[in-house]
C-alpha cells in the first residue's frame, strides 16, 4: 500500500516508539517515509528513521514534546505533583481531554506517572528518563510542625 523499501530492522525502530498503538506506528511511518523521500533516497535505514523522529521530537520512548512539557509542568511548577489535570492543562495551555485522553495513559502505563486522589504526580523514573531532579515531597509535614509548634 505504501510501496516501502526498508532495510532490516527499520519497522521494528518505528514500532518501538509507536507506543503500541498500530493508528500511531502507522502515523510515524507515514512521516518517516516522506522523510526519506525528501531528505534521502526513499529507502528506510535506521540513519533515516532516526533522524526523522528525532525531527519529529519522539524519542526512544516514543514520548513527544506534550508528554515531556507535562511531566516538566510536574516538576517545575508542581514539585513533582500532585497536581490537578486542570491546573496543568492551564500551566500548559492544552485541553483538559486532551491531556486525559491523549497524553496520560501512555505515561500512566509506562510508569512515569501516578494518578491519585490529590492529582497527578510524576514518577522517579520518568526524573531519570528525562534527566530532571526527583522532588520528593514531604506530605503534610510542614503543616504538622506548625500545629506542634503553635500548641507549646
Amino acid at each position: 500500500l505504501l510501496q516501502l523499501q526498508c532495510e532490516d530492522g527499520t519497522l521494528e525502530l518505528i514500532a518501538s516508539r509507536s507506543r503500541g498503538t498500530p493508528r500511531v506506528a502507522n502515523r510515524l511511518l507515514k512521516r518517516v517515509r516522506d522523510y526519506a523521500q525528501v531528505k534521502g533516497t526513499g529507502v528506510l535505514s535506521a540513519r533515516i528513521v532516526e533522524s526523522a523522529l528525532a525531527m519529529e521530537q519522539i524519542d526512544t520512548l516514543g514520548l513527544d514534546e506534550l508528554d515531556r512539557a507535562v511531566l516538566r509542568a510536574l516538576v517545575n511548577v508542581y514539585d513533582g505533583g500532585p497536581a490537578g489535570i486542570d491546573a496543568i492543562a492551564a500551566t500548559l495551555g492544552e485541553e483538559r481531554d486532551t491531556l486525559e485522553d491523549v497524553v496520560e495513559p501512555y505515561l500512566l502505563q509506562i510508569g512515569f506517572l501516578r494518578r491519585t486522589k490529590r492529582g497527578r504526580e510524576v514518577t522517579q523514573a520518568a526524573c531519570k528518563h528525562l534527566g530532571l531532579k526527583f522532588h520528593k515531597k514531604k506530605r503534610d509535614s510542614e503543616q504538622s510542625v506548625l500545629f506542634e509548634q503553635g500548641g507549646q
